[in-house]
């Protein structure tokens, strides 16, 4: 959104939901957001998102955090992102999460612009260190341990985007790593978890479709992914699909 007093709204809503943050996305860079001014396109507005920030604050008490990019078009100096990060700390926020590229909005598709403008980590690093009292988060091109956990040297936090999604279990690993504990379960007892959930569910008239769809990268990086999704896009919207898919934990934990 773009006006302070329907984010205001939002944000009450979004306490009353029992959400434990609200965040302003000022960094998505597609055509419809664009048209009413949301998104990437309120980095040129600074103040506009400094006053949207402040309204959604004092609206509620959760905290309010900000979504950018690097820049936009050709407001992509480092000065501008500095000035940027300046309205959006005197509003209040304490939070910034940088996705590390910059946003055309025009000439490039929504999926472009997550490809094809370079990822810039270090101006976000630079961010961080002219602005100590923010919490910076990292974002963009993060889809590996890895590379994620070299970030924590820089800056206080990373987020995860679409790795989330098409690479659930990173998610699992990543926890383990950072914070110990028991390990993550294997693949198999997510899929037997799943089951008894898919069963209740078709039941009521759901399609096994809308539930499989989301499993597509369980197995992500391993030997068999590809059978695997293979497998699933084929499924029936029909208990013969959960026969299959008990077959298919079955065959995993004998092997």
């Amino acid at each position: 959104g773009s006006d302070p007093g329907e984010l205001a709204a939002a944000a009450r809503c979004a306490a009353a939901a029992g959400y434990d943050e609200v965040n302003l996305n000022v960094g998505c860079p597609s055509d419809r957001v664009q048209a009413g001014c949301f998104g990437a396109a309120l980095m040129t507005r600074p103040q506009l998102v400094a006053d949207s920030v402040r309204a959604m604050r004092d609206a509620c008490d959760l905290p309010v955090t900000v979504k950018t990019r690097l820049g936009v078009d050709d407001f992509d100096s480092y000065e501008f992102l500095q000035d940027f990060a300046h309205a959006v700390e005197a509003a209040g926020s304490r939070t910034l999460i940088v996705h590390a590229r910059k946003a055309w909005l025009k000439g490039l598709s929504p999926k472009q612009n997550r490809e094809v403008p370079p990822l810039d980590y270090a101006r976000v690093y630079r961010l961080k260190q002219d602005f100590p009292r923010l919490e910076i988060l990292i974002n963009g091109g993060l889809d590996s341990i890895g590379p994620a956990l070299e970030q924590l040297a820089h800056v206080d936090g990373i987020m995860l985007g679409r790795a989330a999604y098409q690479h659930p279990y990173l998610l699992a690993e990543l926890d383990h790593r950072l914070y110990g504990g028991t390990a993550p379960p294997s693949r198999e007892r997510v899929l037997e978890a799943i089951l008894p959930y898919a069963e209740r569910e078709l039941a009521v008239g759901t399609s096994l479709r809308a539930i499989t769809r989301h499993l597509m990268g369980l197995y992500m990086g391993l030997p068999g992914a590809r059978a695997w999704r293979r497998m699933l896009s084929e499924l029936a919207d029909e208990a013969r699909g959960l026969d299959a898919l008990r077959r298919y934990l079955s065959a995993r934990q004998a092997a």
